[in-house]
């Protein structure tokens, strides 16, 4: 512990860049306030989101389904949902299967209802994270061969898994791959719908694994005269999927996700409430914030610890009773799964931090027999966190390493991952987070060709965490009206951030002091030096290095988010500060 601690307090000393958003042009500001009554700083903030008419900003504010694209716009929708219709007609058994991970357990369990809802022969299937590893396996081919299927549908996998497909072809099977991972060679499946397919004019790429689930059975809605309502029964499960899987949250993931919200606003299924309850929050609103911090981490334990087959047990649940039960199982997963990550953690940061060459290095590789292979993404993202550079955490068993990798902002894992690609036996994933294999004898050779690839990348020099900011906003300047239209921005994710604003030559007030069980945070109260008859409440997570600073009355400058404080019945208006600096005249 003491060494994270010690790590923790030099990241905390390291200045980090900020930088201004790119400014946007006077006259699109000026265009949007004439159609609407906005403020200067609103404004602003829209017309960088893309949002310049009044038509637009209807949009922004209050999508609706009739702004969703045509799902027959993707490549080989209308192969695919006429081999599908076939099946359900002709009572040909279908598998669905999906990866164990948040997007494909909820796509797996969307593909269920609906299928089960026009009465087709289907079963699920999840791979084993240890016996199968991640996308469609052979072993799930044989399965879906030994169980008579007919048809396989792949959802958030498949497009790199050619030799399996190949075999399901051999064995007389036909497969529809669901997915959006960057294919390169596409696979000799019946049909491949995949927005990012070069030859795909489907007009927004950025959908979830589970968000090409649900446009498939839309198709197959419309291809039926059924109403595409009956469909948005299961936006809930792609909005958790849009945030677990940090897709951008703009165009048609945005409708996707505020539709998604407003339906578990209203109406929860059982499996979502009783997660919700287990984690002390039943009875409290649900965002996109919770999607990611409360539900997603608890559906993925079950797949890190025990099987993904348990979270679409529980998302498919149609009782409170049976769903409870389950609930509590997860529960125990995810409370194992903290257990493991965070010791796992501490051991991979004490390994680097007594490597002499680590510091040198501009990515991070570790490796050990003994981690638990369901926790090593989270572990790679806590090592990326502590030290702000790109990591790769693997687990050996029988003479080979798999495990998980994350990046930091401007380098393309993926991209990176292809360069090194010779030591590797399978990988796959996205710009920012990838799973690999390799062969143990290939470890130090990879780990050094991971490093200077990204070395190169970055032009030699070791990464600099930066915060990006949208506009200087004194704290005298903050008006209610302003929060009110930053919350009509939500939900908030990639490509759509919550606002962050510059305030320069702020002081402490009164009643500012460090909080927290070991005392590294701030409850601060600011002002702006030159205007101090308006004080502002927040919080400042991991700053109480600048206690001593703040409470001597020294100006400094702040980034701040701005967000709700409720306590004890009152809601007020507080400032999450992301960062400090001296006030430099």
């Amino acid at each position: 512990m003491a060494i994270i601690c010690r790590v923790h307090a030099f990241l905390c000393g390291v200045e980090k860049r900020w930088i201004a958003k790119k400014p946007v042009y006077a006259s699109d500001v000026e265009a949007l306030q004439s159609e609407i009554n906005l403020s200067l700083i609103s404004a602003r903030l829209l017309v960088r989101l893309g949002v310049k008419t009044h038509e637009e900003a209807l949009l922004f504010f209050k999508p609706t389904a009739e702004h969703l694209h045509d799902s027959f716009l993707m490549k080989d929708m209308d192969v695919a949902v006429n081999r599908l219709i076939e099946a359900i007609h002709g009572r040909q058994k279908i598998m669905v299967y999906g990866d164990y991970d948040v997007d494909g357990t909820t796509a797996v369990s969307l593909m269920m209802g609906f299928l089960q809802e026009l009465s087709a022969d289907c079963f699920p299937y999840i791979p084993d994270r240890y016996e199968e590893g991640y996308g469609f396996s052979f072993k799930g081919v044989e399965e879906a061969a030994a169980q008579g299927v007919s048809l396989i549908i792949t959802l958030d996998c498949g497009i790199k898994d050619g030799k399996k497909i190949d075999r399901a072809n051999e064995l007389g099977m036909d497969v529809i791959v669901c997915d959006h991972h960057q294919p390169e060679e596409l696979p000799k499946a019946f049909a491949v719908l995949n927005p990012k397919r070069s030859d795909c004019p489907y007009p927004y790429k950025g959908l979830s694994g589970c968000g090409v689930g649900f446009k498939f059975i839309c198709a197959v809605c419309d291809q039926l005269s059924i109403p595409l309502e009956t469909c948005f029964q299961w936006l809930d499960l792609v909005t958790i999927a849009i945030g677990a899987d940090i897709v951008p949250l703009t165009g048609e993931n945005r409708i996707l996700a505020y539709l998604g919200l407003q339906q578990m606003a209203t109406q929860r299924r059982p499996g979502i409430a009783a997660l919700l309850k287990s984690a002390g929050h039943e009875e409290k609103p649900v965002g996109i914030t919770e999607a990611v911090f409360l539900l997603a981490p608890r559906i993925n334990a079950a797949g890190r610890i025990f099987s993904g087959r348990r979270a679409v047990e529980l998302l498919m649940t149609t009782t409170t009773d049976d769903a409870e039960i389950v609930a509590a199982a997860i529960e125990e997963n995810n409370k194992t799964r903290k257990e493991l990550d965070k010791s796992i953690t501490l051991e991979a940061i004490a390994r680097i931090h007594n490597d002499p060459d680590s510091s040198g290095r501009f990515g991070m590789v570790v490796a050990d027999p003994n981690w638990h292979k369901g926790v090593v993404g989270i572990v790679a993202a806590r090592l990326v966190e502590t030290f702000y550079k790109p990591a790769i955490v693997l687990v050996e068993k029988d003479g080979i390493l798999s495990g998980s990798a994350r990046s930091i902002d401007g380098v393309d894992l993926y991209d990176v991952l292809q360069t090194c690609e010779q030591y590797l036996l399978q990988f796959g994933g996205h710009t920012m987070a990838a799973g690999l294999s390799m062969e143990k004898e290939k470890l130090d050779e990879f780990r050094e060709a991971f490093s200077r690839e990204i070395g190169s990348r970055l032009h030699g020099e070791q990464p600099i965490p930066s915060i990006l900011y949208d506009e200087e906003l004194p704290i005298h300047a903050i008006k209610p009206s302003l929060f009110h239209v930053i919350q009509q921005m939500e939900p908030f994710g990639p490509e759509n951030m919550r606002p962050v604003f510059l305030a320069k030559r702020v002081i402490s007030g009164a009643n500012t002091k460090k909080i927290g069980a070991d005392r590294t945070h701030l409850r601060i109260h600011l002002m702006d030096d030159h205007e101090r008859s308006v004080t502002m409440e927040g919080v400042a997570f991991h700053q109480a290095h600048w206690y001593e600073t703040l409470v001597s009355g020294d100006p400094v400058d702040v980034l701040y988010s701005l967000d709700e404080n409720h306590w004890n019945g009152r809601t007020t208006l507080q400032l999450q500060v992301k960062d400090i600096r001296r006030h430099e005249a």
